[in-house]
C-alpha cells in the first residue's frame, strides 16, 4: 500500500532534504525513523527537496510497505523516533496513482524577514534578516512584473536540475506586522534558489538601491548575474504543496 505523511521540520542543522552520505539530511533521518515502525527499509519521495537550512510547515512525502500499521503508528510511533526538530502532522492511505512530487499542482512559500537595526537572538536560524528600513510598497510594485507564466533564468541557480526555467508564478504577497516582513510566493514549481533570489532582489528594491522597473529589467534579462545575491536560507518555509481534493489528503496548512 502507499501512504502519505505530511511532514514539519526545522532545517537549521540539516544540509538539505535529499539523502547524503556523509552529512545529516531530512530524507535519512525520516527514513530511519520509517525503518524502525515499519521493521524493514522504507523509501520516501517527497515533494520537493529544500535546501540546507530551509525549513517546512508541511513537506509531502509518500512511501510504499507491504506493513500493515495503523495510521497513528506512522504518526505517533515515527515522532517518538524522530529528532525534535521533524514531526509527522498526518498519514493517509494514497492510491497508487498518487506522487508526493509528479501530483502536486502548486508549492507554497513563505519568506520570513526581520526587518530592523539588530538581529533577532530569540529567533536566531528562524529568520532573515536585513538591518536597513525597507519600503514595502515598493517590494510589493516590483512583485507584480514577477506574476504569471516567465523564463525565471535570472533567478535561477548555477546548480539548478530543472529541465525547464518557465515557471508560473500564481501569487506574490508581501505584509509587515511589526519589525517583520513575510514574502509569500505560489507556483507550480519553483527553480533552485528561486525564492531566496527573488527575495535578495526585493530588498535591493526595498532599500531604494533600484527602482520597482528593476525587476522586470532583470526578468528579461534571463542573466543570473543582473540579480541581487542569493539571500540567507533561515528566513525560508515551504509552506504548502497543493493537491487535487480527490485524494483527500488532510493537509494542515
Amino acid at each position: 500500500m502507499r501512504i502519505a505523511l505530511g511532514v514539519e521540520y526545522d532545517g537549521s542543522t540539516y544540509f538539505g532534504w535529499q539523502s547524503q552520505p556523509t552529512v545529516p539530511n531530512l530524507q535519512d533521518t525520516m527514513q530511519a525513523a520509517l525503518d524502525g515502525i515499519a521493521g524493514e527499509p522504507i523509501s520516501i519521495l517527497a515533494a520537493g527537496r529544500t535546501d540546507a537550512g530551509v525549513h517546512a510547515l508541511e513537506q509531502i512525502v509518500h512511501f510504499d510497505t507491504n506493513i500493515e500499521r495503523p495510521l497513528t503508528a506512522w504518526v505517533r510511533g515515527c515522532n517518538a523516533l524522530l529528532p525534535e526538530s521533524i514531526a509527522v502532522l498526518w498519514a493517509h492511505p494514497v492510491p497508487e496513482g498518487f506522487h508526493a512530487r509528479f501530483s502536486a499542482q502548486a508549492r507554497s512559500y513563505q519568506y520570513v524577514l526581520i526587518n530592523r537595526p539588530s538581529r533577532s537572538a530569540v529567533h536566531h536560524g528562524k529568520v532573515g534578516w536585513f538591518h536597513a528600513p525597507l519600503d514595502v510598497e515598493q517590494m510589493r510594485e516590483a512583485a507584480q512584473y514577477l506574476l504569471g507564466e516567465h523564463d525565471f533564468s535570472a533567478f535561477r541557480s548555477s546548480e539548478c536540475q530543472a529541465k525547464t526555467p518557465i515557471k508560473n508564478l500564481a501569487q506574490f504577497d508581501i505584509w509587515k506586522q511589526g519589525d517583520t516582513i513575510i514574502f509569500d510566493l505560489t507556483a507550480d514549481a519553483f527553480l533552485h534558489h528561486m525564492v531566496r533570489n527573488i527575495v535578495g532582489c526585493m530588498v535591493y528594491v526595498g532599500k531604494g538601491k533600484h527602482p520597482p522597473q528593476w525587476m522586470k529589467a532583470v526578468l528579461e534579462s534571463l542573466n543570473r548575474n543582473q540579480a541581487a545575491p542569493t539571500f540567507a536560507p533561515d528566513g525560508l518555509y515551504l509552506r504548502r504543496i497543493t493537491y487535487d481534493a480527490k485524494w483527500g489528503l488532510p493537509q494542515a496548512v
